[in-house]
């Protein structure tokens, strides 16, 4: 059963949250302030947190923040007041995995939440480790290693290279990336993925000496791991 943390201080709102993430078949539990909620993270073991933004005690953005520098990699939607493109460029560049504006359409929240629950699922599947030669990707762990070597990557990181790991040697285009590491269905305006997969692919050639993502002009981007060349 998918753990999910609420830390939301509008009861309205929280009741949803907790009422979406059961019929989703989660089992919630509840926080009203930023300092309970960054508790209950730090200490618990949460799958999916679906935190707010203006709690009593602090900004939800900067617990995210603080909870991907401790190492948590559960996956976080913030549903906030705070809407505007700014906002969400904010929540996502702290840490987010997506972020949801009030007043929201409880469909599209049960969508975003049933979406999050699914990328769970699929972490903790049987189908554990993606290889490539040296290079291996375990999704239980969320950990990369070449050959001996742990390769250090950000939550961010390791969605984005398991995204190109299933697309190998195809052509990924930017908004394919938003859509599917960021949940993003709109193109920020920012350069927000270019950031990211210029730091994975240093963290990459840094422990190999290999260059697997090539930049395809125009287009987007290529994980070729079978003719990786020397950086």
């Amino acid at each position: 059963m998918t753990q999910v943390l609420i830390v939301e201080d509008d009861p309205v709102s929280s009741r949803v949250f907790e009422r979406t993430a059961r019929d989703l078949g989660g089992e919630p539990t509840t926080a009203a302030t930023y300092d309970r909620g960054l508790e209950l993270a730090t200490t618990g073991s949460f799958d999916l947190i679906v935190i707010d933004r203006m709690l009593p005690g602090g900004d939800g953005v900067d617990a995210i923040a603080k909870l991907r520098l401790a190492g948590s990699n559960a996956l976080i939607l913030v549903v906030s007041a705070l809407g505007r493109s700014a906002n969400k460029i904010e929540g996502l560049e702290k840490g987010a995995d997506d972020y949801l504006a009030k007043p929201f359409d409880p469909e599209e929240l049960r969508a975003r939440m049933q979406s999050l629950m699914r990328r769970v699922t699929i972490q903790t599947s049987d189908n554990d480790l993606i290889a490539f030669g040296d290079l291996e990707i375990r999704r239980k762990a969320r950990t990369v290693h070449f050959g001996i070597d742990h390769v250090p990557v950000t939550p961010k990181e390791f969605d984005l290279l398991c995204f190109f790991a299933i697309n190998a040697d195809a052509t990924v285009t930017r908004m394919q990336l938003l859509e599917n590491v960021w949940n993003l269905h709109f193109d920020p305006q920012t350069n927000v993925v270019d950031v990211h997969v210029g730091r994975l692919r240093r963290k990459l050639e840094e422990a190999s000496g290999r260059s697997y993502i090539q930049t395809s002009r125009g287009a987007g981007y290529m994980f070729l791991p079978q003719i990786a060349v020397s950086a």
